[in-house]
């Protein structure tokens, strides 16, 4: 039952369970850690697998959000149980040969950006809570409007119902903790597919196409593994600095 005498949206800190005290960032780092581990080992991928699709949303509304940004259509996306996806954009961008290098890399950043986000959003009740909302609510109207395979449509509104769940039915420390968790997850993923940024082609949905850092190199003649160890070192610097953030009181 609701406290009429508390503050729904309280701007002091999260606590971290029903005792109190703030979210350490040694659960992160832990969280990070097992998820690491988690990777090296074949059953590991199943108990990971809701994130990386997650991430794969990320990925694809990045390069979709990006296109909308610069003047252009985005059209749909796709998610398969592979893991892998595809957005589809049209019309003329701003900028030319550099919008289309941005919507490249757009994808490719939007994991980093968007888990940065949620480490900040966290360490308030307000902005994690309304963060939670938010991110859910965007999963279940992207399936909606642009996912377009049937796959990507079951999972990505069952991982929003999920989240909007989170948002509205559990205790405030473990939203904070959820919304960190989603922002780590978001971040390593980066690292996790780290051949792909130093690829030139991939196969995707079955079809073998340029991958993200290859579309950036055509479109700015600069190699393709260049542009994937600066979107790399991008990466590490916005988990880095998000934590730094978040965590110096």
């Amino acid at each position: 039952m609701r406290n009429p005498n508390r503050e729904p949206f309280p701007s002091h800190p999260l606590p971290s369970g029903p005792g109190g005290g703030t979210l350490g960032i040694g659960w992160l780092l832990g969280a990070a850690v097992v998820t690491v581990i988690l990777w090296q080992v074949p059953w590991g991928q199943y108990i990971l697998y809701p994130f990386s699709i997650l991430a794969t949303w990320f990925h694809e509304m990045g390069h979709g959000l990006t296109a909308i940004l610069l003047g252009g259509d985005f059209h749909q996306l796709r998610i398969y149980p592979s893991g892998s996806g595809i957005a589809i954009h049209g019309g003329s961008l701003f900028l030319g040969p550099i919008g289309r290098a941005l919507v490249a890399a757009g994808g490719l950043m939007g994991p980093p950006l968007a888990g940065a986000g949620f480490i900040l959003a966290s360490r308030q009740f307000r902005t994690a809570h309304y963060c939670l909302l938010f991110l859910g609510g965007l999963l279940v109207v992207s399936a909606l409007i642009w996912v377009r395979s049937l796959f990507g449509i079951l999972a990505i509104t069952i991982l929003g119902v999920s989240i909007l769940a989170i948002a509205l039915k559990t205790p405030q420390w473990f939203q904070g903790f959820a919304i960190q968790f989603l922002g780590v997850q978001a971040c390593i993923n980066t690292f996790h597919q780290v051949d792909y940024l130093f690829t030139r082609t991939a196969a995707i949905g079955g079809k073998s196409m340029l991958s993200d850092t290859g579309q950036i190199a055509q479109q700015l003649l600069l190699p393709y593994w260049f542009w994937g160890g600066l979107i790399a070192a991008a990466s590490l610097l916005l988990l880095v600095q998000s934590l730094r953030l978040a965590y110096r009181s």
